[in-house]
């Protein structure tokens, strides 16, 4: 199964859990690193995530991957909060976004820079605009990262 595909079966798997249990499923990802398979979920809600929560959550989810078997190959299941630096991935992120401090990093160079960190101004579809030392209009097919700059 192709990453996307895979990451998209999982996604439907696990947001029924998350719904039931009054979480946000924010991000679902599924990486290699030092030769080891990690399945990363990212939940989120008002009040914030605990320790506690990704413990209930994780339970619930673990016995569902074991029952369904989505994934052919070995791997550890770890469930997470966005954090503070968080991701943006999806549309409704960056809309969540606007009026924060942001961090992008290009694909390649826009105007002869690599990234850019300011206040998020709109988020257009295709586009979004950051303002930073001057408003720079950003395609979204330019963005190879994003991220929210942390706030207490």
């Amino acid at each position: 199964m192709k990453k996307d595909a895979l990451i998209e079966k999982l996604e439907e798997l696990v947001m029924p859990i998350t719904d039931e249990l009054g979480y946000e499923l924010y991000h679902v990802e599924f990486v290699k690193e030092d030769g080891e398979n990690y399945l990363r979920i990212y939940i989120d809600n008002e009040e914030g995530i605990t320790l506690t929560d990704c413990e209930k959550v994780s339970r619930r989810v673990s016995e569902m991957l074991d029952e369904e078997d989505p994934i052919s190959t070995s791997y550890f299941l770890e469930l997470s909060s966005p954090g503070i630096n968080r991701g943006l991935f999806k549309e409704e992120h960056f809309k969540k976004a606007v009026g924060r401090e942001v961090f992008i990093r290009f694909t390649g160079s826009l105007n002869g820079r690599k990234n850019i960190k300011g206040i998020l101004k709109s988020y257009e579809g295709e586009f979004i605009e950051v303002q930073g030392e001057e408003l720079v209009k950003v395609p979204m097919d330019k963005i190879k990262k994003a991220n929210l700059e942390g706030e207490l």
